[in-house]
């Protein structure tokens, strides 16, 4: 349960909301939540249970609502769960692991580390970009998350895909409308 750098904590962040969109639920047993894990940079042991991966998916509901809502709303939500889960970051060098940093109490269950880990994340992503660099899919079929380090350089969608999907969709729309043109 290591902090990791910020960027990473971000695409933590995002990819723990987008385990649950449109598409179907990615995190059904403790396994899919210690898979996620491991495909996070975490390393064994990971042990979870059914409260473990009920607590995470309630984490990922409260950081899903950073994407959709009003920059006030979402600083809040940040803080109360900073305020709630992290400690001042510290030194650790448990199992036998290279020093490295937490930011969760001591004995955090995989839950308040996830929900420390993901608010100071996307606080700082969010304190040095805005909120406006943190958004929700614009396609009308989609409801995956994203965030935009670019500069002066907008984002609607989360991928290439809905983007184009929907730029097909539209110009479909038009030509439908006005078949003579």
């Amino acid at each position: 349960m290591e902090l990791q750098a910020p960027d990473r904590l971000v695409r933590l962040a995002v990819d723990l909301v987008n385990t649950r969109t449109r598409d179907p639920e990615q995190l059904n047993a403790p396994g899919d939540v210690r898979t996620f894990l491991l495909e996070h940079g975490e390393t064994e042991p990971i042990t979870l249970d059914e409260s473990d991966l009920a607590q995470v998916r309630a984490v990922r509901e409260r950081i899903r609502a950073v994407f959709h809502t009003e920059a006030r709303d979402a600083a809040a939500v940040l803080n109360e769960l900073l305020e709630g889960y992290a400690v001042r970051p510290y030194l650790s060098d448990h199992d036998g692991s290279p020093w490295h940093l937490h930011v969760a109490k001591p004995g955090a269950t995989w839950g308040d580390w996830l929900a420390a880990a993901t608010a100071l994340g996307l606080a700082s992503f969010a304190a040095g970009h805005g909120f406006d660099a943190i958004g929700t899919c614009a396609a009308v079929d989609c409801e995956r998350v994203y965030v935009n380090p670019a500069e002066r350089r907008p984002r609607r969608f989360c991928s290439p895909t809905c983007a184009s999907r929907t730029r097909v969709a539209s110009y479909r729309a038009r030509k439908a409308a006005n078949p003579s043109t």
